[in-house]
């Protein structure tokens, strides 16, 4: 029988199994660039190009992802609920008090952001809440401190570095094949052109497989958050109904955006799907809010 833990456990453990994927398909590029150009030069470029990107994310990600969701700070005065919840359930999770924000937006939802633990934040919209009563209230906090809690920042900016490795290398690979063919290997035999064909068309579809990877990943954070939070409260039953009311909402967000779509504990995009074909799940960022639910309850 499935319990909180065992849940817990299960989410950890398919996460960097699809991480161990992800570096198994960089690395699969690199040693066919090296084995095509015979030229590792190429793949150092890219992968030093991506850590300069990603480290200057990295530390500034919260406050690109705050700017535009349109949040600005809430006081404890003005939003006192928002803002004790936030203190109670940090000392209950052994955490420092981050930062609290409000989004002045009629959708029910919240998100967390920020590089560690030290320096995070948490924003809700002042739809949630309107809706939440305080169990309800408590869950999603929980589980946006569990995002917190389990580095999910950290590991959602190692992803973004692989997903940029690997796409600079497949353009790279395009742009210089287009303009120059193949160029420092003179390896001939059938076996060698086989093998040149297969790495060409993986080189040319890795995006698209690297970006898969990514939205599975960004999915099996949100369920580990969701069995954190209810560990965090011991109330699953406040964060399904949380994410009932949630799931009730069908209009967008007023700055739903793209980028920082897998931030928010529900899609900022609605309306809430209630059946996914499995072609369509692969481009979720978060698992259909109904398994959620029913996940919780069954605990």
């Amino acid at each position: 029988m499935a319990t909180l833990y065992t849940k817990q456990s299960s989410n950890i453990a398919k996460t960097w199994l699809l991480m161990a994927v992800f570096l198994v398909v960089v690395v699969l590029l690199g040693w066919f660039l090296s084995f095509y150009y015979n030229d590792p030069a190429l793949l150092y470029m890219a992968v030093v190009f991506s850590l300069v990107m990603n480290v200057w994310s990295y530390w500034f990600s919260d406050k690109v992802a705050l700017a535009m969701s349109g949040a600005r700070p809430a006081s404890r005065e003005e939003y006192f609920q928002l803002y004790t919840t936030v203190e109670n359930l940090s000392i209950a999770a052994g955490l420092p008090m981050p930062k609290v924000y409000i989004i002045d937006d009629p959708a029910p939802n919240a998100f967390a952001t920020g590089r560690n633990k030290e320096h995070a934040a948490v924003a809700a919209t002042t739809g949630l809440l309107a809706i939440m009563n305080k169990s309800e209230l408590e869950g999603v906090i929980a589980h946006e401190l569990s995002h917190i809690g389990n580095r999910d920042i950290l590991i959602s900016s190692v992803v973004v570095v692989l997903v940029g490795i690997v796409t600079l290398i497949a353009d790279w690979f395009i742009r210089i094949s287009f303009f120059g063919g193949r160029r420092g290997n003179d390896r001939e035999g059938q076996g060698a052109n086989v093998l040149a064909i297969i790495g060409i068309i993986f080189i040319v579809l890795s995006p698209i497989l690297a970006t898969l990877i990514q939205l599975a990943i960004s999915r099996r954070r949100e369920s580990l958050a969701d069995d954190s939070g209810a560990l965090l409260t011991r109330y699953p039953e406040g964060l399904a109904s949380a994410l009932e009311k949630i799931s009730r909402y069908e209009q967008p967000m007023m700055k739903a955006n793209n980028a920082t779509a897998h931030l928010f504990i529900s899609n900022p995009f609605g309306p809430h799907i209630k059946r996914v074909s499995p072609v369509a799940r692969l481009f979720m960022t978060h698992p259909p809010i109904e398994e959620r639910i029913a996940s919780l309850r069954a605990m």
